[in-house]
């Protein structure tokens, strides 16, 4: 059952995947966050994810469907999520919410100084720093969950292989292996993240802002192949 969930998965965490998400946080003055999902899969790609579920044992594939309460299940021992809640709207769609008890320990390892995320807020404001990039983005996965760097790198994703590819290139090699179809659906997939931070933001590196809410419109593609690094920063008061 696990393995029928983890495309959503990513979704959850950034939407490496996903050919619909929406995600929707807060981030508070001490550190953590929430933030809520709703995220579901394009057809053609609902199609070679159930391949995979019934190569992998996962069941029947004209059974498949993803499963909200397994994705929780997945993602708890991920570091720094304290809580993880979904339920199914349909078999294709999932939505939920994700607790993360300290913003500045997401995905990190004790000891080792990261690039991927970094946070810190003082009586003159915040900044929240994002930088995902191939060289990083394997581990950070496996992080997550090996599962996840299994599916990716079925999809063939330069996020979880570390491939140098060029978004041309990747397309290419999807639509070889999987059709027009399915490399059309990733072509065309978003990933709408809105942030309100604790302040007043006064800067923004990858999005638009109003007052203390940040907007991202992230193309899907660019976070699977990161043949440019995925650099998002706000600064607030």
């Amino acid at each position: 059952m696990k393995n029928r969930t983890i495309l959503l998965m990513i979704a959850v965490l950034g939407g490496l995947c996903s050919c619909s998400a929406r995600i929707e946080g807060t981030l508070r003055t001490e550190g953590s966050a929430e933030l809520r999902v709703h995220a579901s899969l394009e057809p053609r790609i609902a199609a070679v994810i159930a391949s995979f579920s019934g190569r992998l044992g996962g069941g029947d594939p004209r059974d498949f469907a993803l499963d909200g309460a397994a994705i929780g299940r997945s993602m708890e021992t991920a570091p720094g999520i304290s809580a993880v809640s979904f339920y199914n709207i349909d078999p294709k769609t999932v939505e939920g919410t994700i607790t993360i008890s300290r913003v500045d320990e997401f995905l990190s390892v004790p000891g080792v100084d990261r690039k991927f995320l970094r946070y810190s807020q003082g009586a003159g404001g915040g900044n929240l720093a994002i930088r995902f990039e191939l060289d990083t983005a394997p581990e950070l996965l496996l992080l997550l969950s090996e599962d996840v760097a299994d599916y990716l790198s079925a999809l063939m994703a330069p996020a979880a292989t570390g491939e140098i590819l060029t978004r041309e290139e990747y397309l290419d090699l999807v639509a070889s292996v999987y059709g027009d179809g399915v490399a059309a659906e990733i072509s065309g997939a978003r990933i709408a993240l809105t942030l309100d931070v604790p302040g007043p933001i006064r800067r923004i590196t990858g999005g638009t802002y109003s007052g203390r809410r940040a907007r991202f419109d992230i193309p899907l593609i660019e976070a699977l192949v990161l043949d440019v690094p995925l650099v998002y920063e706000i600064e607030w008061n």
